[in-house]
């Protein structure tokens, strides 16, 4: 460690010192890197082993490293998806003595894939419309918080598996601001067209490389991000009016907020034109409503999505082994022990960095589904374990540590009718589940 440089972190972790900070990054040796997929960046950046994980390392100036920093710390607190900030390292002298670029160094998020590496030969139009949906959910829940990100793109997020959707994380917020006060709706606007004009951007970067479906139109799935976030922003902020009588809508904005994964912090509601019309307006606290509430009761942390589809199986062992007048808290502990864990210990150690396990069990639960119709019998959760991870999950790539991601579709053994599926009809299969 060169004596003039300098650490900031809020907790250093003492493998940071033996990483060859006096070379430039692009000189790092081949033992110190770690061959995961990139997405598209206008700074250098490699990840690199430490310490038994992974990290980002993104050469950029100083004052740009320690905003960054400063951001992704600020982000965290408010609780919004985003990659780990852990140090900024300036002072960085050559071996011949030149000063080389300050680093920003994140926390590789397990589990998460740039869009380029999510399918490995082309990506059909259902998946760039959800990769496109889950970027809409991540900006509308930055825009509450009064952040503006000013560079919307899909290089600059990366997703992770949810419950057969996906969840958008935050990578780069450079260009980010945080207005206490929130945004005004030129703001939105104007990150909105960024989003708009990016994504259309990237897909027709993939279009010429033969990357996107031939049926996917770029510009189509780019305005798409504009419908969904003006559908949730209307839904989470949106002032809605109705007849007294009505008031069960009332109960029905706040079930369709929690589907939307979001709390209510409180409700603004007010009375008009003598008492026969009520007004309501929600004020929102944030997303993972169902991730919040399935913490509390198992203790396991997975995506909104994971977190509802695990929460609708507890409900349902509840239902079904009557005990409905216990405890929920007992409940959940018995569903973990007897239900949950017992699919996570019966997965091969081999195959446990396929997917993490609150993705695992929801395949699981669709393809325990996806049996009983073909079989017309109700198929044990223990049978279904087995075939899940004899058919499925061993056919599927390594997503904690993707290493040069494959360029060609894996076919399936599935079978409908007793005929064999074409390799393009197994993969819809598997997207859909």
């Amino acid at each position: 460690m060169p004596d003039s440089m300098s650490i900031t972190a809020a907790t250093v972790d003492p493998g940071l010192l033996d990483l060859p900070w006096d070379l430039p990054l692009d000189e790092w040796p081949d033992d110190t890197i770690a061959a995961l997929p990139k997405g598209i960046s206008r700074h250098l950046v490699r990840f690199v082993h430490l310490s038994g994980y992974v990290v980002a390392v993104k050469e950029t100036s100083e004052e740009l490293a320690r905003s960054e920093y400063d951001m992704l710390r600020t982000l965290q607190r408010l609780d919004v998806p985003c990659v780990d900030p852990l140090a900024v390292i300036t002072n960085r002298v050559g071996r011949d003595g030149e000063a080389l670029q300050p680093v920003l160094v994140t926390r590789h998020l397990r589990f998460s894939l740039p869009y380029r590496a999510l399918y490995s030969q082309t990506l059909r139009p259902d998946t760039a419309t959800r990769l496109v949906d889950a970027l809409a959910v991540l900006l509308v829940r930055l825009h509450i918080i009064g952040f503006f990100w000013g560079d919307v793109s899909l290089s600059n997020t990366l997703f992770r598996r949810d419950a057969g959707a996906f969840a958008a994380y935050l990578v780069d917020a450079e260009t980010g601001k945080l207005y206490p006060g929130g945004l005004s709706n030129g703001q939105r606007e104007n990150d909105l067209e960024i989003a708009r004009v990016n994504i259309a951007g990237e897909l027709l970067d993939l279009e010429a490389g033969g990357r996107l479906d031939e049926n996917a139109d770029p510009v189509d799935v780019s305005n798409g991000i504009v419908a969904q976030y003006r559908t949730l922003w209307g839904e989470l902020t949106g002032t809605e009016q109705f007849a007294a009588a009505e008031r069960w809508r009332i109960n029905d904005r706040v079930e369709r907020l929690n589907d939307l994964g979001f709390d209510i912090e409180e409700l603004s509601i007010k009375t008009a034109e003598g008492g026969t019309q009520v007004r309501i307006t929600p004020k929102v606290v944030d997303a993972g409503h169902h991730q919040r509430r399935l913490l509390r009761l198992t203790g396991i942390d997975a995506g909104e999505n994971q977190a509802r589809r695990l929460l609708n199986d507890l409900d349902a062992y509840r239902a079904r082994n009557g005990r409905d007048e216990l405890d929920e808290e007992m409940v959940a502990h018995e569903w973990v022990s007897r239900v949950f864990e017992p699919v996570v210990r019966a997965i091969p150690r081999d195959l446990r960095g396929r997917l993490e396990p609150a993705e695992v069990f929801h395949e699981l639960l669709e393809h325990r589904w996806f049996m009983s119709q073909q079989e017309q019998r109700s198929v044990s959760l223990p049978e279904a374990t087995t075939a899940y991870i004899n058919d499925v999950l061993r056919h599927r790539r390594d997503e904690r540590t993707l290493i040069n991601p494959p360029t060609s579709s894996l076919a399936l053994p599935i079978e409908t009718d007793g005929v064999p599926v074409s390799p393009e009809d197994a993969e819809d299969w598997r997207a859909n589940v």
